[in-house]
């Protein structure tokens, strides 16, 4: 099997954590860079977050510091998910780590232009790095073979009753990348929602025994309590970790062809990804697969699998 090239643009983040864990040791997964965005916290706590999770699980990837602020909006961040740090519950070791010298945008557009259009883009947090490179660097777009996302819902928002967060916190960056032409797959919401961390699949990755599977359980038993006071889930989600996991294995989920656009208009829809779902708008061909369903034993399976390749 050829491993798929992609770059992991996030904004650790609870789930980030997960998906990061994931991409750097699964076999099918070349990792070429994370690149940090500002998003579940601002960009002076994701970034140090990114780091530390790198350091603790020894992983040899390279880090890049990225936009700090959304293009048009006001910040807003998930402190009530994801804590005051971005990243609260694991207890890290002091910060050796330090990102790479030059920016993550500037990564992003030299890395595609030196490509052969194989590179993955796999952003789990606001569309601010992806838009700006593609804003910056305009032939990078028919560089990269695919964008597989986590944002957006062709249900109901998490952030406001229309919008889901990551789409939310810069919805105008979401705009250039839905309306780019790039090929994109949508784990928005409604599939994500299904992967909720019950304390069952926590003590599952305790009980490997290693270092990931320690820092799995210290990381997703905060959110086990936040997700629920939040929204009466059952568990915190592993919304990001979808991405990855569909790269490793696209037949764990069932996906639906649709046109989807990003409203900006600045109402109370600001922020939401209006999916047609039931193709009405009939001179508008589907530009984005969008995530509907897993199989979640499957699913758990291969985040167990990944889990069991660190010492």
């Amino acid at each position: 099997m050829d491993r798929q090239k992609i770059i992991l643009d996030c904004d650790p983040g609870h789930d980030d954590a997960i998906a990061i864990m994931l991409a750097a040791k699964h076999p099918a997964i070349d990792l070429l860079g994370i690149t940090v965005v500002a998003g579940n916290q601002t960009l002076d706590k994701t970034l140090p977050n990114a780091l530390h999770i790198c350091q603790t699980l020894e992983l040899d990837v390279p880090v890049y510091a990225g936009m700090p602020l959304p293009l048009v909006r006001q910040q807003v961040v998930a402190a009530n998910i994801h804590g005051e740090s971005g990243l609260d519950g694991p207890v890290f070791e002091p910060l050796t780590r330090c990102e790479e010298k030059i920016g993550a945008v500037q990564f992003i557009i030299d890395t595609l232009m030196a490509s052969d259009g194989d590179i993955t883009l796999v952003p789990v947090g606001p569309l601010t790095n992806i838009a700006v490179a593609m804003r910056a660097q305009p032939a990078i777009v028919p560089k990269i073979k695919q964008i597989v996302l986590m944002g957006g819902a062709y249900g109901l928002g998490n952030t406001t009753p229309a919008a889901e967060f990551n789409i939310y916190a810069d919805p105008e960056a979401a705009h250039v990348v839905f309306s780019s032409g790039v090929p994109l797959v949508m784990m928005g919401l409604d599939l994500t929602n299904q992967t909720a961390c019950t304390m069952a699949v926590i003590e599952r990755m305790e009980a490997i025994g290693n270092r990931a599977g320690k820092l799995f359980g210290d990381i997703m038993r905060f959110t086990h309590k936040t997700q629920h006071d939040a929204y009466g889930l059952d568990g915190g989600p592993v919304h990001d970790v979808t991405c990855v996991a569909y790269l490793i294995d696209p037949t764990i989920f069932t996906v639906q062809d649709m046109y989807a656009e990003v409203d900006i208009t600045g109402g109370p829809s600001y922020g939401r990804t209006l999916c047609d779902y039931y193709h009405v708008y009939g001179d508008k061909a589907p530009n984005c697969k969008v995530g509907i369903t897993l199989d979640q034993e499957r699913f758990w399976d291969l985040v167990a699998e990944s889990v069991e390749q660190y010492s």
